[in-house]
């Protein structure tokens, strides 16, 4: 039996951690090219130039791969949307940067996209927590909508139901992003001015 890496090993060497994140690029392009189900692990390591035995070593099966896949792609994407947001001057002026970043990450980050998507957008049926399309993602926008309570609690935003406006501008996002897979001549520039337009629309005070 082949020998396994324990994912949260702290004593991995250099190379086995340059291994790990090479196999998670492989994954990373599989997935965004073919999508889950034809993302196997033979198809990893023939991507990756090893055997399927040492994918194993290192993830010990499919879901373990695809799992640590999904939180770098989201370590990545977080990060990128922290910063931003960190660097704006008051909260209304942070959920705009919030609009624009989420744009623009995904924008320069096509193959993260296509990870998420089929890995936590698309309803392909299974079990919860192992098959793409079954995780809870009411969580994804509560960054936003504390972003507008804090608006809110500084007297800039007028009163809403944070949960549901969070919701709706989420949901403007998704189904920008989603066109512009289908058709990528969309200017998301162009796209991402006016959700911020809608966005301060449906949140500034009136008056």
């Amino acid at each position: 039996m082949t020998p396994r890496r324990s994912a949260d090993s702290d004593t991995l060497t250099f190379t086995e951690r340059a291994r790990r994140q090479q196999l998670i690029e492989c994954t990373i392009d599989l997935i965004s090219a073919k999508g889950y189900p034809a993302t196997s692990l033979s198809a990893i390591a023939e991507e990756a130039g090893i055997s399927k035995a040492a994918v194993l070593y290192h993830f010990s099966s499919k879901n373990n791969l695809t799992q640590a896949t999904l939180a770098h792609v989201v370590a990545e994407f977080t990060a990128y949307i922290e910063e931003r947001v960190e660097q704006a001057p008051d909260p209304r002026a942070a959920v705009v940067a919030y609009v624009r970043a989420m744009i623009s990450y995904q924008r320069a980050n096509r193959r993260h996209v296509r990870v998420i998507t089929e890995m936590l957008l698309d309803d392909k049926g299974g079990t919860e927590l192992t098959t793409p399309g079954r995780h809870d993602t009411g969580g994804r926008w509560q960054t936003l909508a504390d972003l507008l309570t804090a608006g809110q609690e500084a007297g800039l935003l007028r009163e809403f139901s944070t949960p549901t406006v969070a919701l709706a501008i989420g949901g403007a996002i998704d189904s920008v992003i989603s066109h512009w897979l289908l058709h990528p001549d969309l200017d998301l520039e162009a796209a991402a001015d006016e959700l911020v337009t809608f966005t301060l629309n449906a949140i500034d005070r009136r008056g």
